[in-house]
């Protein structure tokens, strides 16, 4: 199995994540074309856009998420890292003493090698996998400085009254939206849904 650890600074990944859901390409288009096209008779909307990404790299406490995940990363590395040099210690001790051993010696080795190795896999998995321990600590960490920026984000929108501000660092992504273009409900009818049904009927 190939280690497929993330890189210094691939771990983090969620760093833009503002919120949980992403506009992918399709809504994208329709949500946009119904500011440009759908609403011709209201008046012209006031959409702008911030890079959160060069907003996180100006700000002191983005660095010391970066740093203590960097530590974090490095020690669980180092502790696969020894994990694996015991499994491969095993496979040279089997390989080298192959011929010696009887068949029930044989099987109990290789039983033992695949059990190491297996270990090793879930402690990568742990640490490393899309739910894993650095993934988690990431998310902790993040989450004040996500806040601050859509806080402050949500408060010049509100301030200058713009409409829409989106973030142009990786995927197109609400910062703030007025509710009065919200297009839930008109969505939930065209999809056979009145809103508020489901609660109603709780």
């Amino acid at each position: 199995m190939k280690n497929q650890h993330p890189g210094r600074r691939g771990h983090i990944r969620a760093a833009t994540g503002f919120v949980q859901c992403w506009v992918r390409g399709a809504l994208v288009a329709t949500v946009l074309c119904g500011i440009c096209w759908g609403e011709e008779a209201h008046a012209q909307q006031k959409i702008g856009y911030i890079d959160s990404q060069t907003i996180l790299e100006e700000l002191p406490e983005y660095a010391t998420v970066q740093q203590k995940l960097d530590q974090l990363e490095q020690e669980w590395r180092a502790e696969i890292q020894n994990q694996e040099e015991t499994v491969q210690a095993l496979r040279d001790e089997y390989r080298a003493r192959e011929l010696l051993y009887t068949d029930q010696e044989r099987r109990k080795k290789r039983a033992e090698i695949q059990k190491a190795q297996e270990k090793v896999d879930q402690l990568r998995q742990r640490y490393f996998g899309p739910d894993g321990q650095l993934y988690a600590r990431q998310q902790e960490l993040m989450r004040p400085i996500q806040k601050r920026i859509l806080d402050a984000t949500e408060e010049i929108a509100t301030e200058e009254g713009y409409d829409y501000v989106f973030d142009k660092s990786e995927k197109v992504l609400f910062m703030y939206a007025r509710e009065e273009h919200n297009l839930n409900s008109r969505v939930l009818r065209a999809l056979g849904i009145n809103p508020g049904q489901r609660a109603d009927g709780q």
